[in-house]
């Protein structure tokens, strides 16, 4: 047995690796590849960091070419409603570092963007971002750092596009019935939590 089997240092984790090809230690910024992507994508993960590092994975999703990409280094997402957490504009307030991934269903490969956001109300923005006559509140404007193409293994092994491999959704609980497990909540009912759930879903905008 390893005396520490921890990897505690960049050039112990190196050695485990072969080196990364040139091609994909290239970055670049929103080239036409990055931009059809973008327009095509329906979904993306927002990755923020509190300034103490608390880190948050959030999703959004809307129709494809949500994401304006205003120019070669600027992206702007519209804020849709959600659970008013705000755990990600708190964090983007405390430390503007972000990372996102954009995803096309049936496309293995993804989109990879990092640099730094900040919360803004511009009206232009915002105009642009609106739906049947509903604007955002506010949104997010990123300054892109970088942006690069990653490969389609983890989607290939995970069958993600293929329907074979779906889970039919009634092996697991409803989202009420585990928020209220996880909350230990006893005085409301399944059926209640649940519906108020699905009454959530209608309002997208």
């Amino acid at each position: 047995m390893l005396n520490d089997p921890r990897i505690t240092t960049p050039d112990q984790l190196r050695a485990l690796f072969e080196a990364p090809s040139a091609l994909v230690k290239r970055k670049v910024i929103l080239d036409k590849h990055c931009r059809a992507i973008i327009a095509a994508s329906p979904f993306l993960c927002l990755s923020t960091s509190s300034a103490g590092g608390r880190i948050d994975v959030s999703p959004r999703g809307d129709a494809p070419g949500f994401v304006q990409v205003v120019d070669d280094k600027t992206l702007f997402i519209p804020d849709r409603p959600g659970n008013n957490r705000l755990d990600s504009m708190t964090n983007i307030l405390e430390n503007p570092h972000i990372g996102l991934l954009f995803i096309v269903p049936g496309m293995d490969e993804t989109l990879r963007v990092f640099g730094t956001a900040e919360l803004t109300r511009d009206p232009a923005l915002l105009g642009r971002a609106a739906v049947g006559g509903k604007t955002p509140t506010l949104g997010i404007k990123i300054t892109v750092a970088g942006a690069h193409l990653h490969c389609g293994k983890a989607f290939k092994r995970a069958r993600l596009w293929d329907p074979e491999a779906r889970i039919d959704r009634k092996s697991l609980p409803t989202l009420g019935r585990m928020v209220l497990d996880q909350i230990g909540a006893t005085d409301i009912p399944v059926e209640a939590a649940d519906a108020r759930i699905e009454e959530s879903y209608r309002k997208l905008y």
